[in-house]
């Protein structure tokens, strides 16, 4: 039996309305009715999807939990407490912003409470409009000193291009050992700790809530979904997520994320129990 389902929110859980829709929120209270842990995992903050907790009526309950930051921190609903952090190294955090500045793209600096953005974009306040509530403009010729005592949880640069994106991961690995780079949303490399990303925070919740890995569903689109998909009993990928996602996916929806292919997965193994083999 699963335990556990941990769901990516964007091209995943969410619309292209940005809502879930009534299908997926009727399953996913099914399922928690019935015991089973869901647990979105998101780049974006924790901060950004409470009305989507408020929705699923999750917002600010007990023993209930997010994953945000690619696996930078997981917090309990309840009061938001953190219940863990990876951050990354200021100076290389420092350093890929100023990288990405050198090369004219936008970046985001995310602590744990708040996003900086610097040479922001009209394509990247257009994506964020409706995902994120707030967020801080700064200057390009701002420095990032002021966050020295504030823990770095992600670094994101926006290329709108696979090709661009490909250069930029390129470059940043040959001048950084100490990273976790992943693609998403087809438009961010997005830079954590190697000792954050979906796969090992989802793996510490789960050993804190005595669940193993093999009771785990795990559910994702894109490159940031990987290591959640590898490590869960079952990973599944949606049916308009990235092929070499799907490649490595033990099952991919027959409904998109438009259509409810969430609602599909919980319905299909978990309502209905029966197993990914």
């Amino acid at each position: 039996m699963y335990k556990l389902i941990t769901c990516d929110m964007d091209e995943t859980l969410l619309n292209e309305k940005r809502q879930i829709g009534a299908k997926t929120v009727a399953a996913i209270k099914a399922a928690v009715a019935k015991g089973v842990y869901f647990v979105p995992n998101t780049g974006r903050s924790f901060h950004s999807i409470q009305d989507n907790l408020e929705t699923l009526g999750l917002l600010q309950k007990a023993d209930s939990y997010v994953i945000s930051y690619n696996g930078g921190v997981v917090v309990e609903n309840q009061g938001l407490k953190i219940k863990l952090t990876a951050g990354m190294d200021f100076s290389v955090a420092k350093a890929l912003l100023e990288l990405g500045l050198s090369q004219g793209y936008c970046v985001h600096v995310y602590t744990v409470n708040d996003l900086y953005i610097w040479n922001q974009t009209q394509t990247d306040i257009d994506y964020l409009t409706g995902r994120v509530d707030d967020w801080t403009q700064m200057l390009a010729d701002d420095k990032m000193d002021f966050l020295t005592s504030e823990t770095i949880t992600k670094v994101i640069v926006e290329i709108l291009t696979e090709e661009e994106r490909v250069a930029f991961r390129d470059l940043a690995e040959s001048k950084f050992t100490d990273l976790n780079i992943t693609f998403s949303s087809d438009r961010y490399v997005e830079f954590n700790s190697t000792t954050a990303d979906k796969g090992q925070a989802t793996l510490k919740l789960a050993q804190s809530l005595g669940i193993k890995s093999e009771e785990i569903i795990a559910i994702g689109d894109n490159g940031n979904d990987l290591s959640m998909i590898r490590i869960a009993g079952l990973g599944v990928c949606m049916a308009n997520g990235r092929d070499f996602v799907k490649a490595e996916a033990q099952y991919v929806t027959t409904n998109d994320y438009n259509h409810d292919g969430v609602a599909e997965v919980i319905e299909k193994f978990v309502l209905n129990d029966e197993r990914g083999d």
